[in-house]
């Protein structure tokens, strides 16, 4: 059973997610749903952030007013989404803005989201992204995931692989971050759309999901709820809020992401198939108004976090260090806080969070975090651009 809150009503009184068009979340109760073959270990109480003053920034992209998502080109060239429904080309010091981008609703949080190279480019030429879109059933929008060649300045080929539905009005929880693991496997996030007693919990329904599909779009057979009735076969696992983080991690060949979650209690769960992760039947937030959601932060049938961050960060972007660039970085995590706007440091020691360190303080809304082929770490920072992350001169 996780540990409960210390000084309750004095630190949620601080907290707030972050996200300027979140809205708020109602207080109704959830059944209870579906066992889990297995559950975490106990979770850690939330430590401070210290400060480690040992970085600065140098802006690499200029003019794009929200980087939502980078990704990188064999040749070192950088991919790299702007909200507003653009995705640029960075080669050479030349930023160059590709055509015949499908078209995306752009309403509060939902936009042009993540971008990702497929690791076998070089032969096949792939490239995928997520997005906000209006096609399909209902009004409004909803996450859709689709890929594409570049040819020259435009892309080819465009196929919409996979859309969640129906389409609603409202502006919060599209997700969306991608990543493929050790296997070739494509995931993505979506979610819930701001219908937390309706979607997380239904694998029936779309979104609070994360997904797992073959890279051309397909469902793979040994995916959790294949064959189960009217579910969603492309869920990989459930009971999700709002992930806006996703990695392998290269050690584990694990799938692991940081999701928002409301007033209070961003996680990071590691994702494993047919897992539910309790949204929002347990959860350590509460609504924007200070009443409670629930009052359980655990059951045995759900997957528990590895960490929660208390107050929440409003985690954008997300990077396992592996460079020789930064030694004493690497093994470790990196994610961007929108609310707090700095990068934060987290130390790992297996699965547990161990120390938590606040870097380049003040730098802006930073929304997506990476580290290039060259060993680089690139920042994706609101108002800014793409930002390099430097160490200070000793």
């Amino acid at each position: 059973m996780k540990k409960t809150f210390i000084q309750l009503g004095i630190v949620l009184s601080l907290i707030s997610c972050g996200q300027n068009t979140e809205e708020k979340d109602t207080a109704e109760k959830q059944e209870t749903p579906k066992n889990t073959e297995e559950t975490q270990q106990k979770v850690p109480e939330p430590i401070p952030a210290e400060t480690n003053d040992n970085y600065n920034t140098e802006v690499v992209v200029e003019g794009i007013a929200i980087p939502w998502g980078i990704d990188f080109l064999p040749d070192n060239s950088m991919l790299i989404t702007d909200k507003s429904g653009d995705i640029y080309h960075y080669k050479d010091g030349q930023k160059q803005k590709l055509s015949n981008v499908p078209e995306v609703y752009v309403r509060g949080q939902g936009g042009l989201l993540d971008i990702a190279v497929h690791p076998d480019y070089a032969n096949n030429g792939w490239i995928y992204f997520t997005y906000a879109s209006s096609e399909g059933e209902g009004e409004g929008g909803n996450t859709a995931i689709a890929r594409a060649k570049i040819d020259g300045t435009q892309l080819t080929n465009v196929e919409v692989l996979y859309k969640a539905g129906p389409n609603t009005t409202k502006g919060q929880h599209f997700g969306s971050r991608i990543s493929f693991d050790k296997e070739g496997y494509l995931y993505f996030s979506a979610g819930e759309r701001g219908a937390r007693d309706k979607n997380p919990q239904d694998i029936t329904r779309d979104n609070g999901k994360v997904y797992r599909l073959n890279d051309d779009g397909s469902i793979p057979q040994d995916n959790p709820f294949v064959g189960e009735d009217n579910a969603k076969e492309a869920i990989y696992s459930y009971g999700h809020r709002n992930p806006q983080g996703m990695i392998l991690n290269p050690e584990t060949g694990e799938i692991w992401v940081h999701e928002h979650g409301p007033q209070g209690g961003d996680e990071i769960n590691v994702v494993k198939a047919g897992a539910n992760y309790g949204w929002p039947v347990v959860t350590y937030g509460e609504n924007y108004d200070s009443t409670p959601i629930t009052d359980e932060r655990s059951r045995p049938e759900f997957e528990d976090p590895i960490f929660y961050w208390l107050p929440s960060i409003a985690p954008s972007g997300f990077a396992y260090v592996t460079s020789e660039e930064y030694p004493e970085l690497q093994g470790n995590l990196l994610a961007g806080s929108l609310k707090f706007q700095y990068l934060e440091l987290l130390i790992l020691d297996g699965k547990k969070i161990t120390k938590r360190e606040k870097l380049v303080e003040n730098v802006g809304r930073l929304r997506e975090v990476v580290e290039g082929p060259d060993g680089n770490i690139y920042l994706g920072v609101e108002g800014k651009g793409v930002l390099k992350l430097v160490k200070k001169a000793e």
